[in-house]
């Protein structure tokens, strides 16, 4: 009589399956990516688009509500953005200043939120174009944004996934900035991988220039803490030359701006050897 082994052959690895969570984070990039390029969605149109039930759609939408992310509507959703800024709904001058290019500011701030890395530091300053950085900043990345900019950090305050660190220093300005001594000492041990910088002029030889010198200062405090500094700044801003200074051109490594840039603007800049992306 043949006597059987006892050992049994090893079982094959199965594979694990893709989980699940896999694609309900590539519905959230794009249920974000179509708000953020649109301001709102609709559930049925959404359900189309990413070919997955109304029910579903709508079980993303509240997911992505309960972290902050857009509020929901009767058949979809809204920007939350918006809401922080009820108070200046009948502010002309700040309502003219989100208005003004606010396609063209919306592209190149998802152009620049497409440079970020997961675990990147980096820095905001303020202005209508970079405020358009953080609300394309990519889900569970674990980034950290250090910004003088009280709006930028109410905007970031539920993202639970964002690292948030504001300067302090005392307010000023038309846009939530916060400037002043205690703001630049705060940065004085700090690492910033990118730092994303909206100007009211850029000149090829003058560089970035702001018309505050309190704005001015204390970015530039943070630019010296920068491995990489990136301009984001429409066609209207090109051979403006602001009072004060923030950076010299030849500090930048990339520029982004709107296709509203001449080849002619740009030149200059290129020639310098600076990255420049029109979007």
């Amino acid at each position: 009589m043949v006597k059987r082994s006892s050992r049994r052959k090893a079982a094959r690895p199965r594979q694990a399956p893709e989980p699940a969570q896999n694609g309900q984070q590539q519905r959230f990039h794009s249920i974000l990516s179509r708000l953020q390029a649109t301001g709102s969605v609709a559930v049925d149109e959404l359900s189309a688009r990413l070919g997955v039930s109304v029910v579903t759609i709508r079980r993303d939408l509240d997911l992505l509500e309960q972290q902050g992310l857009l509020r929901r509507t009767h058949g979809g959703a809204v920007s939350i953005e918006p809401l922080f800024y009820e108070p200046f709904k009948k502010d002309r001058s700040f309502q003219a200043q989100v208005e003004r290019l606010a396609n063209e500011k919306r592209r190149i701030g998802r152009a620049a939120a497409a440079l970020i890395n997961p675990g990147d530091t980096i820095a905001i300053t303020p202005g209508t174009t970079t405020a358009e950085i953080i609300r394309g900043l990519p889900l569970d990345g674990k980034v950290t944004v250090v910004t003088n900019t009280v709006n930028i950090a109410m905007e970031l305050s539920k993202r639970k996934d964002v690292n948030v660190f504001v300067t302090g220093g005392h307010l000023q300005g038309d846009w939530f900035s916060l400037v002043g001594p205690t703001a630049a000492r705060s940065l004085e041990n700090m690492l910033i991988h990118s730092m994303f910088i909206g100007a009211d002029g850029i000149d090829a030889k003058w560089g970035l220039s702001c018309f505050s010198s309190d704005e001015a200062e204390l970015n530039a405090t943070m630019a010296r803490h920068a491995r990489r500094l990136v301009a984001v700044v429409d066609h209207t801003k090109f051979s403006i030359i602001a009072n004060w200074r923030i950076c010299e051109t030849s500090a930048l490594q990339k520029l982004i701006t709107d296709s509203g840039a001449t080849d002619e603007i740009i030149a200059p800049f290129q020639k310098m050897g600076i990255d420049v992306l029109r979007v």
